[in-house]
């Protein structure tokens, strides 16, 4: 399962990317800096779970991980609702990061355990 969300978290990391390029050439800076920098921590905090030298640190950056996609989650909503994003590419991306969540949740869920 691991390695299922280090793979589905680099390619958000990237579709965020493609996004923040896009708003910038609409104008828009602020909330697209915001979205660039939690929906790239994401996977940045995956991997460094990945090398946690205890199961605690390793349910920690997973957490942390999760706030991230959250937080990402709350910056396209918002960006879609100012109509800088469409419905469809919000929609398409909010879908992406609904499956991390679920991912995220579970691996946080069992690392309580």
């Amino acid at each position: 399962m691991d390695k299922v969300i280090e793979i589905k978290s680099f390619n958000f990391a990237k579709r965020i990317i493609k996004a923040y390029r896009y708003l910038t050439s609409k104008k828009e800076y602020i909330l697209s800096k915001q979205l660039m920098r939690s929906g790239t921590s994401i996977g940045a905090n995956v991997v460094e779970a990945q090398y946690a030298i205890s199961k605690k640190e390793f349910r920690n950056k997973m957490s942390i991980a999760l706030k991230e996609a959250a937080e990402s989650r709350y910056w396209i909503t918002l960006l879609k609702n100012e109509e800088f994003l469409s419905e469809k590419e919000a929609n398409s991306l909010l879908n992406d990061l609904e499956e991390i969540i679920k991912i995220l949740s579970k691996i946080v869920k069992n690392a309580n355990l």
